[in-house]
């Protein structure tokens, strides 16, 4: 996959840059975060003291390149996005997280979601299995369409058990390609 921008994305840059930019890489509440330009579209990626508490896709480009915060955990994000996006096979399991607003039951999810290696996946029933609820496996389809950091968290992985993709808060377009660029066979799901 290509780290180069879309047409759609230059067209969006083009009408970000009629908003004023920022004066500080701050996000509403005033943690520090930045923007990631990935093949899939932008990313904006929020750091909390020593963790990540957020990664979402984002629709509107910033107005310039931004510059990463002098934050640590967000450098480290910002290499292991990088290293993702050109192909090589990273592991997020050990990126600090911040969990908030998740029920008990949404957090086991999202824990388990972590262990699901790199090109491989999972299905909601298996999650389900895998927390001790092996009926609740729409209440884990609920908790993992509300991952509050993508990609690290990699929902993309969990597919139906009948190897259907499933549902994925980025589209389901972006899970196809997510999977793809981790080498797994998507030609084999329906």
């Amino acid at each position: 996959m290509s780290l180069k921008q879309p047409d759609e994305f230059v067209e969006n840059a083009q009408l970000a840059g009629k908003f004023p930019a920022p004066a500080v890489l701050r996000n509403a509440r005033g943690i520090p975060s930045f923007c990631f330009n990935s093949p899939i579209g932008w990313l904006q990626v929020i750091g909390e003291g020593a963790s990540v508490s957020r990664l979402d896709f984002d629709g509107i480009p910033p107005r310039s390149i931004p510059e990463i915060p002098n934050v640590p955990i967000l450098r480290v994000v910002f290499d292991i996005l990088t290293r993702y996006f050109a192909g090589e096979k990273v592991d997020f399991y050990h990126v600090p997280l911040t969990l908030i607003g998740g029920t008990e039951f949404q957090i086991a999810v999202w824990h388990t979601i972590r262990e699901i290696p790199y090109g491989e996946t999972r299905s909601y029933k298996w999650l389900a299995e895998q927390i001790g609820r092996p009926k609740a496996v729409r209440a884990v389809g609920g908790a993992v369409g509300a991952n509050p950091i993508s990609i690290i968290i990699p929902c993309h992985r969990v597919i139906g058990s009948n190897g259907r993709l499933g549902g994925y808060g980025g589209g389901i377009k972006r899970k196809r390609q997510l999977l793809e660029l981790e080498g797994y066979p998507v030609e084999t799901l329906k």
